[in-house]
């Protein structure tokens, strides 16, 4: 297996996507502007493929070329790839920005694959040169486990775009998805009255997030939406409530909650901060 994978953003999603590619056999770059962060991924990947070791999942030959695959950068200079796959902040000019100073240094022939959850791709792609190799690669949390991606093209993505994408997916094991660029895509456009009906019967006063996490649960579903929205992070869970909402030209149906617009506020955001619905030790 051939082939250079660059990952830009070392949070979550980021370093998780950068730790599937390595596990994958490709050579993998993790770039984040933050020393900070990009020390805190190099940790956080190296426990994560240690607990893989220890629960059977990969021996330790895998750990370790796994490990010896991976390349950690500040520098945006490093960033020559075959593919490179954003997880950056979920903000449209920040992307945007992005792609273009990537696209200055790389070839034509590099695809640039944002993993954007619900921002339009082709917004993103419009204003970058050669935007037929730009197309959407939606991970899910957490990446190294999920298997479900969705390839998102636009009207600029050419078939060659798509294929390879498609071809990449599964040699990460993933289960590739194809669908055309549409607010939320698939998932967070169905998943969106998942959360926001749950949201507004506690609005209502009708019942507690705990009763109907519970509920749900017992319905066969693995997790009720609010201990999912704390898995997710109430930030990203509100962030794409509100970019659906706003692109679907904001129905009463979808619109976003108070009560997790005041989570973010407070900064509640779930297991990553440690309280969010829940409070995780």
């Amino acid at each position: 297996m051939a082939g250079i994978i660059c990952v830009c953003g070392a949070g979550t999603m980021g370093s998780g996507i950068a730790q599937a590619a390595a596990q994958a056999g490709f050579r993998a770059i993790l770039y984040d502007v933050n020393e900070t962060i990009i020390l805190k991924a190099q940790s956080t990947i190296k426990r994560s493929i240690q607990a893989l070791v220890e629960k059977n999942k990969i021996d330790q030959s895998l750990a370790s070329a796994t490990l010896s695959r991976l390349a950690f950068t500040t520098d945006i200079s490093n960033c020559i790839a075959d593919i490179i796959i954003e997880a950056i902040i979920e903000k449209k000019e920040s992307k945007t920005e992005l792609f273009t100073r990537l696209a200055r240094i790389n070839s034509a022939e590099t695809i640039l694959a944002t993993n954007t959850s619900s921002l339009s791709v082709s917004a993103i792609a419009e204003n970058i040169i050669h935007p037929e190799r730009i197309i959407g690669m939606h991970f899910f949390n957490p990446p190294v486990l999920m298997k479900l991606v969705e390839v998102v093209s636009t009207n600029y993505t050419n078939k060659k775009t798509i294929i390879r994408i498609g071809k990449l997916a599964l040699q990460l094991g993933k289960t590739p998805v194809f669908c055309k660029d549409s607010p939320g895509f698939i998932v967070n456009h169905v998943a969106r009255p998942f959360y926001i009906e749950a949201l507004r019967l506690v609005e209502l006063g009708l019942a507690d997030f705990e009763t109907i996490d519970h509920l749900m649960e017992n319905c066969g579903f693995n997790m009720g939406p609010f201990k999912l929205m704390d898995l997710i992070g109430n930030d990203i869970n509100y962030t794409v409530s509100c970019s659906v909402y706003e692109a679907m030209n904001k129905p009463q149906r979808l619109r976003p909650s108070f009560i997790q617009e005041e989570k973010v506020r407070k900064n509640e955001l779930g297991k990553k901060t440690g309280k969010g619905y829940y409070t995780y030790s």
